[in-house]
């Protein structure tokens, strides 16, 4: 099997990336078991997995390429998919005010974490990776840009913690927020706006919304996608503005393109989906695939992370994270309150 591999075109380029490849789909494999059975983010046991498994991304082995491969290329395939499952019906949906509170909260916790990182002592790379995970959709988010940021020696790091730190949050969000809801006393419109505009990953807006109610729910993952659509612009203006400022990555001898090609691809299933030519059916399935590409992706970040080098990273990062997600919180709160 092998040795036929090896004689198809790009068959030998193929062998070598398989190993890596395949311990990271083994380890997503294996987050999504413990998910469905004990109830934990699949994002966080993927990313945890990974970390465990960090001595098989040392140089010599031989699944360290393909690590590096699906760490990259399929975190891209899988962001580009997500684009299946975004349409303008959704706006329609939600109506001219929600979609623009919603849309208010993303950029300005972006820009309230670009201002913040300096208050944290942290760079602006740290500040746009963080703010746009927390403003957009989590560990989704925080691949999709650090693939546009200039790379330094602790990118891989403050990915890693990025998405740890992002898909916790969630977490304690998806038990905290229904309970701050009932507080507020909004009612199931509102309170899917306040989970679907807050929680960071998608998953735990869905169990957050639906343990309110089927509305809430509904309303929930509507508003979430919503901010996912939001993904491809936000990653293009990073991109533009990295480019024009000259930032972009030293060790490429080109200036990077000016759309990056899963950007392209996301706005392209995006535009198909929204004038029907994506039947509901193959949507799913186009987004339950991104899902999984994403799942992969973030076990293969996992592997390429020394958890050693996690506990650099120091707690004015972890009070960052925090700052923003407070911030949008309050945002979306304050908007919903005006609204009414």
């Amino acid at each position: 099997m092998t040795s036929i591999a090896t004689r198809l075109p790009g068959g030998q380029a193929l062998k070598s990336i398989f190993p890596g490849f395949a311990v990271s789909a083994l380890a997503a494999a294996t987050a999504q078991f413990l998910s469905e059975h004990y109830g934990a983010p699949a994002m966080l046991m993927a990313l945890l997995l990974g970390l465990a498994l960090n001595f098989l991304s040392e140089p010599g082995t031989r699944t360290a390429k393909g690590v590096e491969f699906t760490a990259r290329s399929v975190l891209r395939i899988g962001v580009a998919l997500l684009g299946a499952r975004i349409s303008v019906d959704l706006l329609v949906q939600l109506g001219g005010m929600s979609v623009a509170l919603v849309a208010a909260g993303v950029v300005l916790t972006i820009l309230f974490a670009l201002l913040a990182s300096r208050l944290f002592n942290r760079d602006w790379r740290f500040g746009l990776l963080t703010g746009g995970s927390v403003a957009i959709c989590g560990a989704s988010a925080a691949m999709a840009i650090a693939a546009v940021l200039p790379r330094h020696e602790k990118s891989e790091r403050d990915l890693v913690f990025t998405v740890l730190s992002v898909t916790v949050l969630s977490t304690v969000a998806m038990v905290l927020y229904p309970m701050l809801a009932q507080l507020f006393e909004f009612n199931a419109r509102d309170s899917g706006l306040f989970l679907g505009g807050t929680i960071h990953d998608v998953a735990q807006v869905v169990g957050a919304g639906f343990s309110i109610g089927p509305e809430t729910g509904e309303t929930a993952t509507l508003v979430k996608l919503i901010r996912v659509s939001m993904l491809a612009p936000v990653v293009l203006v990073f991109s533009l503005v990295i480019r024009q400022i000259g930032q972009s990555d030293a060790q490429q001898t080109n200036r990077p393109p000016l759309m990056p090609l899963f950007v392209v691809g996301f706005l392209v299933l995006a535009a198909l989906n929204s004038i029907g030519l994506i039947p509901h059916l193959l949507s799913d399935w186009v987004g339950s695939l991104s899902r999984w590409a994403l799942l992969i992706a973030v076990a293969a970040v996992g592997i390429k992370t020394s958890l050693g080098r996690m506990v650099e990273v120091g707690p004015a990062a972890i009070g960052l994270v925090v700052a923003e997600t407070v911030f949008l919180g309050v945002f979306i709160v304050a908007g919903l309150h005006f609204l009414a």
